[in-house]
Protein backbone atom coordinates (compact mmCIF):
# COMPACT_ATOMS: atom_id res chain seq x y z
CA UNK A 1 0.00 0.00 0.00
CA UNK A 2 1.56 3.34 -1.00
CA UNK A 3 2.05 5.89 1.72
CA UNK A 4 -0.23 8.87 1.25
CA UNK A 5 1.14 12.20 2.46
CA UNK A 6 -1.72 14.65 2.11
CA UNK A 7 -2.27 14.21 -1.61
CA UNK A 8 -4.36 11.98 -3.81
CA UNK A 9 -2.87 8.76 -5.18
CA UNK A 10 -4.11 9.69 -8.66
CA UNK A 11 -5.27 12.94 -10.19
CA UNK A 12 -8.69 13.77 -11.56
CA UNK A 13 -7.22 13.53 -15.07
CA UNK A 14 -5.99 9.99 -14.41
CA UNK A 15 -9.33 9.04 -12.88
CA UNK A 16 -11.24 10.49 -15.85
CA UNK A 17 -9.03 8.58 -18.30
CA UNK A 18 -9.37 5.34 -16.32
CA UNK A 19 -13.16 5.80 -16.16
CA UNK A 20 -13.34 6.43 -19.92
CA UNK A 21 -11.19 3.40 -20.74
CA UNK A 22 -13.05 1.10 -18.36
CA UNK A 23 -16.45 2.01 -19.78
CA UNK A 24 -15.42 2.38 -23.43
CA UNK A 25 -16.15 6.11 -23.55
CA UNK A 26 -14.67 7.79 -26.61
CA UNK A 27 -14.29 11.55 -26.99
CA UNK A 28 -14.43 13.37 -30.32
CA UNK A 29 -13.98 17.00 -31.38
CA UNK A 30 -11.53 17.67 -28.53
CA UNK A 31 -10.11 20.73 -30.26
CA UNK A 32 -13.45 22.48 -29.76
CA UNK A 33 -13.15 21.98 -26.00
CA UNK A 34 -9.83 23.62 -25.12
CA UNK A 35 -9.16 26.08 -22.31
CA UNK A 36 -11.34 29.13 -22.57
CA UNK A 37 -13.80 27.25 -24.82
CA UNK A 38 -16.90 26.43 -22.86
CA UNK A 39 -18.59 23.21 -23.89
CA UNK A 40 -22.25 23.96 -24.32
CA UNK A 41 -23.72 20.88 -25.98
CA UNK A 42 -23.10 17.16 -26.15
CA UNK A 43 -24.05 14.56 -28.75
CA UNK A 44 -23.81 11.15 -27.07
CA UNK A 45 -23.98 7.90 -29.04
CA UNK A 46 -24.96 4.92 -26.91
CA UNK A 47 -24.59 1.27 -27.82
CA UNK A 48 -22.14 -1.52 -28.44
CA UNK A 49 -20.47 -1.26 -31.83
CA UNK A 50 -19.55 -4.97 -31.93
CA UNK A 51 -23.18 -6.07 -31.76
CA UNK A 52 -24.30 -5.34 -35.34
CA UNK A 53 -27.21 -2.85 -35.37
CA UNK A 54 -26.77 -2.10 -31.66
CA UNK A 55 -23.76 0.04 -32.62
CA UNK A 56 -25.86 2.51 -34.64
CA UNK A 57 -25.65 5.25 -31.97
CA UNK A 58 -21.85 5.26 -31.59
CA UNK A 59 -21.28 4.87 -35.35
CA UNK A 60 -23.58 7.78 -36.21
CA UNK A 61 -22.01 10.07 -33.61
CA UNK A 62 -18.49 9.16 -34.75
CA UNK A 63 -19.46 9.95 -38.35
CA UNK A 64 -21.01 13.30 -37.36
CA UNK A 65 -17.90 14.22 -35.36
CA UNK A 66 -15.60 13.31 -38.25
CA UNK A 67 -17.59 14.82 -41.13
CA UNK A 68 -19.73 17.62 -39.79
CA UNK A 69 -18.75 18.75 -36.26
CA UNK A 70 -20.57 21.76 -34.88
CA UNK A 71 -18.65 24.47 -33.00
CA UNK A 72 -19.04 24.27 -29.23
CA UNK A 73 -20.40 20.72 -29.42
CA UNK A 74 -18.69 17.71 -27.84
CA UNK A 75 -19.20 14.26 -29.34
CA UNK A 76 -18.90 11.10 -27.23
CA UNK A 77 -19.79 7.43 -27.43
CA UNK A 78 -20.43 5.03 -24.59
CA UNK A 79 -21.91 1.69 -23.61
CA UNK A 80 -23.28 3.07 -20.33
CA UNK A 81 -26.88 3.64 -19.27
CA UNK A 82 -28.96 4.44 -16.18
CA UNK A 83 -27.26 6.43 -13.41
CA UNK A 84 -23.89 6.29 -15.18
CA UNK A 85 -25.25 8.64 -17.84
CA UNK A 86 -25.41 11.48 -15.29
CA UNK A 87 -21.62 11.79 -15.06
CA UNK A 88 -21.36 12.09 -18.83
CA UNK A 89 -23.98 14.80 -19.33
CA UNK A 90 -23.28 16.89 -16.23
CA UNK A 91 -22.79 20.64 -16.79
CA UNK A 92 -23.79 20.73 -20.47
CA UNK A 93 -26.56 23.13 -21.51
CA UNK A 94 -28.08 20.61 -23.90
CA UNK A 95 -27.58 16.99 -24.88
CA UNK A 96 -28.69 14.81 -27.77
CA UNK A 97 -28.69 11.06 -27.14
CA UNK A 98 -28.44 8.75 -30.16
CA UNK A 99 -29.45 5.16 -29.41
CA UNK A 100 -31.06 2.08 -30.94
CA UNK A 101 -34.65 1.04 -30.37
CA UNK A 102 -36.66 -2.11 -31.11
CA UNK A 103 -40.41 -1.72 -31.20
CA UNK A 104 -42.98 -4.40 -31.90
CA UNK A 105 -44.11 -3.07 -35.29
CA UNK A 106 -41.25 -0.73 -36.18
CA UNK A 107 -39.68 -0.52 -39.62
CA UNK A 108 -35.87 -0.86 -39.55
CA UNK A 109 -34.16 2.44 -40.21
CA UNK A 110 -37.01 4.59 -38.90
CA UNK A 111 -35.64 7.57 -36.97
CA UNK A 112 -37.66 8.61 -33.92
CA UNK A 113 -37.22 11.84 -32.00
CA UNK A 114 -38.26 12.16 -28.35
CA UNK A 115 -38.23 14.81 -25.66
CA UNK A 116 -38.31 13.87 -21.98
CA UNK A 117 -42.07 14.37 -22.03
CA UNK A 118 -42.76 11.79 -24.75
CA UNK A 119 -39.79 9.48 -24.17
CA UNK A 120 -40.06 5.77 -24.98
CA UNK A 121 -37.40 3.35 -23.72
CA UNK A 122 -34.49 2.83 -26.05
CA UNK A 123 -32.08 -0.08 -25.73
CA UNK A 124 -29.42 1.57 -23.54
CA UNK A 125 -30.58 4.75 -21.82
CA UNK A 126 -31.98 2.59 -19.06
CA UNK A 127 -30.11 -0.36 -17.65
CA UNK A 128 -31.74 -3.57 -16.46
CA UNK A 129 -29.40 -3.44 -13.45
CA UNK A 130 -30.00 0.22 -12.63
CA UNK A 131 -32.76 2.81 -12.37
CA UNK A 132 -34.57 4.01 -15.48
CA UNK A 133 -33.31 6.88 -17.60
CA UNK A 134 -36.14 9.21 -16.58
CA UNK A 135 -35.64 8.41 -12.90
CA UNK A 136 -31.90 9.08 -13.27
CA UNK A 137 -32.58 12.48 -14.86
CA UNK A 138 -35.07 13.41 -12.12
CA UNK A 139 -32.62 12.31 -9.44
CA UNK A 140 -29.79 14.30 -11.05
CA UNK A 141 -31.97 17.41 -11.09
CA UNK A 142 -32.99 16.96 -7.44
CA UNK A 143 -29.34 16.58 -6.47
CA UNK A 144 -28.40 19.76 -8.41
CA UNK A 145 -25.94 17.83 -10.57
CA UNK A 146 -25.98 20.29 -13.47
CA UNK A 147 -28.30 18.26 -15.68
CA UNK A 148 -28.82 19.83 -19.13
CA UNK A 149 -31.91 21.99 -19.48
CA UNK A 150 -32.54 20.73 -23.00
CA UNK A 151 -32.53 17.01 -23.75
CA UNK A 152 -33.41 15.29 -27.01
CA UNK A 153 -33.39 11.55 -27.70
CA UNK A 154 -32.91 10.19 -31.23
CA UNK A 155 -33.72 6.50 -31.56
CA UNK A 156 -33.15 4.40 -34.67
CA UNK A 157 -35.25 1.30 -35.24
CA UNK A 158 -32.97 -1.71 -35.59
CA UNK A 159 -33.23 -5.41 -36.44
CA UNK A 160 -30.44 -7.19 -34.53
CA UNK A 161 -28.86 -6.28 -31.18
CA UNK A 162 -27.66 -9.64 -29.85
CA UNK A 163 -25.48 -10.94 -32.68
CA UNK A 164 -21.76 -10.19 -32.84
CA UNK A 165 -20.60 -8.37 -35.93
CA UNK A 166 -19.18 -5.04 -37.01
CA UNK A 167 -21.59 -4.53 -39.91
CA UNK A 168 -25.25 -3.58 -39.84
CA UNK A 169 -27.96 -5.96 -40.99
CA UNK A 170 -28.79 -5.52 -44.71
CA UNK A 171 -32.06 -3.71 -43.90
CA UNK A 172 -30.27 -1.08 -41.82
CA UNK A 173 -27.21 -0.84 -44.08
CA UNK A 174 -29.43 -0.01 -47.06
CA UNK A 175 -31.04 2.90 -45.18
CA UNK A 176 -27.85 4.20 -43.50
CA UNK A 177 -27.38 7.24 -45.85
CA UNK A 178 -30.93 8.43 -45.12
CA UNK A 179 -30.49 7.74 -41.39
CA UNK A 180 -27.30 9.82 -41.11
CA UNK A 181 -28.91 12.69 -43.05
CA UNK A 182 -31.98 12.66 -40.77
CA UNK A 183 -29.93 12.44 -37.57
CA UNK A 184 -27.64 15.27 -38.75
CA UNK A 185 -30.70 17.46 -39.42
CA UNK A 186 -32.28 16.74 -36.03
CA UNK A 187 -28.99 17.52 -34.24
CA UNK A 188 -28.54 20.80 -36.16
CA UNK A 189 -32.15 21.89 -35.63
CA UNK A 190 -31.98 21.16 -31.91
CA UNK A 191 -28.54 22.61 -31.15
CA UNK A 192 -28.38 25.63 -33.48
Amino acid sequence: MPEVKGQAIFSAETHDETFRNCYNIKLYNKEGQGKGMEKKSLVLGIGNDILRDDGIGPKLVTKLADQDPLAGVAYQTTTLGGLDILDLIQDYDSVVFVDAIKTRSGIPGTVYEFSLEDFQETLHLSSLHDISFLTAIKLGKKMNMGIPRQIRIIAIEIVEDMEFGEHFTPELEKKYPQIIDRVRQIVRDFLL
